[in-house]
């Protein structure tokens, strides 16, 4: 298949495309800049220069693909502010790209997240999220609306990603955990520490999309969750043992001030099943789970950063 891609050089997106390539397939990728067109190039795709905004380029390429996977999103502005408007951006994306393979049967894969699914029990692939017209159930109502687009001849699928897609090169949650433990000389967890997070290395998360495009169902909820659910105490323990930091419990009333950006979802309990994903695509993590990747040390090798 000749798969379009958007954040397609991104953190899941550099990934994907070599995931795909090995695969067989021919993949065309969504690049914002230069450097990420030549890197595109460089890994054996061809580049499309375009950014979600520019709904012409994403129409007409879907449109000449055999379908499309979208991993992008504005995250620059949707941990700064304005969730909101990330979140209806990617809406007029994703009707976009969905239009331009309506009728066709052809496959578009959405990435989207766990949680705040179920609070207080394990979510599974039937559980549907919450609307309740906060910016987050904006991006929810997306996943929902991907979901019933079989009626228009689309091979849809949903991808729930867990907080933690991690691995070496990783910007994300866990990289910003030790450049604050480091800022602040302890490691912190919230409360008790219990609270668990789904984790997942980004090379078994590139491996569910590929299968999903390949052969998922339409209306397909699929968990991208290696592991139902870490707990963070465990998280800043290793944090603490490799930067030599005390380890310590924050209260959830200064969560905000002692993580920043972070402390809001610090406090959160999401554990997540992904059996019926393994069940229905054959999808088996093999990848180190997160204690592991963390513990092999490129954390924190070089120092960060905090938001």
């Amino acid at each position: 298949m000749r798969i379009f891609v958007t954040g397609a050089s991104g953190w899941l997106g550099s990934a994907l495309v070599p995931e795909l390539l090995d695969a067989g397939h021919r993949v065309v990728g969504l690049a914002r800049s230069d450097a990420s067109a030549a890197a595109l190039t460089a890994a054996g795709a061809e580049a499309v220069r375009g950014t979600l905004d520019d709904l012409d380029v994403l129409g007409t390429t879907a449109a000449a693909s055999d379908g499309v996977i979208h991993l992008a999103f504005k995250h620059d502005i949707a941990f700064t502010g304005d969730f909101q408007g990330a979140a209806e951006s990617d809406r007029r994306a994703v009707d976009t790209l969905t239009d331009a393979l309506a009728g066709s049967d052809r496959p578009f894969v959405l990435a989207s997240g766990v949680v705040g699914l179920t609070p207080g029990r394990t979510a599974t692939e039937r559980d549907l999220p919450t609307l309740d017209g906060s910016p987050t159930s904006v991006r929810a109502a997306t996943a929902l609306a991907v979901t019933g687009l079989a009626s228009r001849g689309v091979r849809s699928s949903v991808v729930r990603l867990s907080p933690t897609c991690h691995g070496e090169g990783d910007q994300g949650f866990m990289t910003t955990l030790v450049a604050t433990a480091r800022a602040k000389g302890v490691s912190g967890y919230v409360g008790d520490g219990a609270n668990r997070w789904p984790a997942v290395h980004r090379l078994d998360t590139a491996r569910l999309f590929r299968l999903a495009a390949e052969k998922a169902p339409a209306g397909a909820v699929l968990h991208g969750a290696a592991e139902e659910g870490v707990a963070l105490r465990d998280v800043a323990e290793v944090i603490g043992r490799h930067l030599d930091v005390q380890v310590t419990s924050v209260a959830p009333g200064e969560a905000a001030e002692h993580f920043g950006w972070l402390g809001g979802l610090l406090a959160a309990d999401v554990p997540v099943s992904s059996d019926l994903t393994r069940e229905l695509l054959g999808w088996r993590p093999t990848r180190p789970g997160l204690l592991e990747d963390l513990d092999q040390g490129h954390y924190f090798r070089t120092p960060a950063v905090a938001h």
